[in-house]
């Protein structure tokens, strides 16, 4: 079976995740996804297949006689979609032989448009998997579930040699939790790839240092008739604190390794205001930085209007996983000899934003990222390339037979 045929059925199961819950899964319905890929990984010959408390699903091929002392290698996929856009009743569309042009989505009105996606002029020829245009299609990350799959049912048919293959596919990614129930020591890998990004000639394992603010700005509520030097408009000052931050530091105006503030939330009136943002940056300097310029800004307010104005609250979030890839170094090299090998030259691309890899990373799991042909993730004009999962395809079964020499 071909990777792209895999993805077909599994966006059809609704999975996405919630930011409502702190349990895991964050939805009861991640299991339907998790128990499907289960049996069907017993199908294909996998041991040990189980499907934990938490939809977390575990399953290993052994090794191949002759290859048991090969390092075992982990392959890991998410389960769940954006919960912030809808992922159910996904209707796949294959546009063959693309042409170049404007791909209508069903009947939304919304568009595949080169002049908006520049990647598109490099999928001429290709067969694409759209969706109706009211859906994400669900590749983040079902095409790396398929691939995982496929790649491993190649190895089998073709009775590639092959160390240990550990594969685990893992609910929450897309909510932040994805990696923390993951069961390492029974996992049993010595390291893994998270197949979680969109151009099978990148890998990534450089991540942004991430950090949420969350601001609670009170005021002073009186008639405005009588309100000279005594109301505090909370919703004012909430605009003030943003005006504070650096214009240029916006995630519209920044690019590779430049980090941002992001604010993602805003509400409010004169008694009470409140703002949320999200903080990156690659540099753990400048990371520290950027906490230490919200953290003043807040002192600022609080001296400007009295104490108690300004209520700051910074999370962090998750590290740049660089620092302990660096220390591994010949993982990433594995995986670009194997890009290699499908006639593709690979590059190293920081990823502005975090995967599953970066907690495993700090958890003692090295763990890059590597492609998987999807595009355009988290909207209604996600996208894949039946080709591209071909060929991604072909480097994971690369992966696997060179660690075996």
């Amino acid at each position: 079976m071909r990777a792209y045929e895999r993805l077909i059925r599994y966006v059809q199961v609704h999975t996405a995740s919630s930011e409502d819950t702190e349990k895991t899964p964050t939805t009861e319905r991640q299991f339907d996804l998790s128990r499907l890929l289960a049996k069907e990984m017993e199908g294909l010959g996998f041991e040990g297949v189980r499907v934990d408390g938490n939809a977390y699903v575990y399953g290993f091929l052994p090794a191949t006689p002759g290859c048991e002392d090969k390092p075992c290698i982990g392959l890991i996929a998410h389960l769940d979609t954006i919960p912030d856009f809808p992922g159910e009743n996904v209707k796949p569309t294959l546009v063959e032989n693309y042409d170049g042009g404007v791909v209508q989505l069903g009947s939304s009105g919304r568009t595949l448009d080169p002049a908006q996606f520049a990647h598109l002029k490099e999928l001429v020829g290709h067969t694409l998997i759209t969706t109706d245009g009211t859906t994400v299609l669900g590749a983040d990350d079902k095409a790396g579930i398929a691939l995982i799959l496929t790649a491993c049912e190649r190895v089998l048919e073709e009775k590639i040699p092959h160390g240990r293959i550990a594969v685990s596919f893992t609910p929450d990614e897309e909510v932040g939790h994805g990696a923390a129930l993951l069961d390492i020591p029974a996992f049993g890998a010595d390291f893994a790839y998270t197949v979680d990004g969109e151009e099978i000639d990148e890998i990534n394992f450089e991540t942004f240092n991430a950090a949420s603010a969350a601001w609670e700005l009170h005021g002073f509520n009186i008639h405005p008739g009588s309100a000279k030097d005594s109301m505090i408009n909370a919703a004012l000052v909430a605009m003030e604190v943003d005006s504070l931050l650096p214009a240029a530091d916006r995630p519209e105006h920044t690019e590779n390794y430049e980090g941002f503030y992001h604010l993602t939330e805003m509400s409010g009136n004169v008694e009470k205001a409140e703002l949320h943002y999200i903080i990156r940056d690659h540099d753990a300097a400048s990371f520290a930085a950027r906490k230490k310029t919200m953290r003043h800004i807040e002192k600022y307010i609080n001296e400007k209007y009295g104490a108690g104005t300004a209520r700051l609250t910074l999370r962090d979030q998750y590290r740049n996983m660089a620092e302990k890839v660096a220390e591994r170094m010949e993982v990433v090299e594995l995986a670009e000899k194997a890009i290699r090998l499908e006639g593709m030259e690979p590059r190293r691309v920081p990823i502005r934003g975090g995967t599953d890899g970066a907690q495993l990373s700090f958890r003692g799991l090295p763990c890059p990222n590597i492609g998987t042909g999807g595009y355009c993730c988290h909207g209604p004009q996600e996208h894949a390339s039946v080709q591209k999962m071909d060929t991604m395809t072909g480097v994971i079964v690369n992966i696997l037979r060179l660690n075996a020499e």
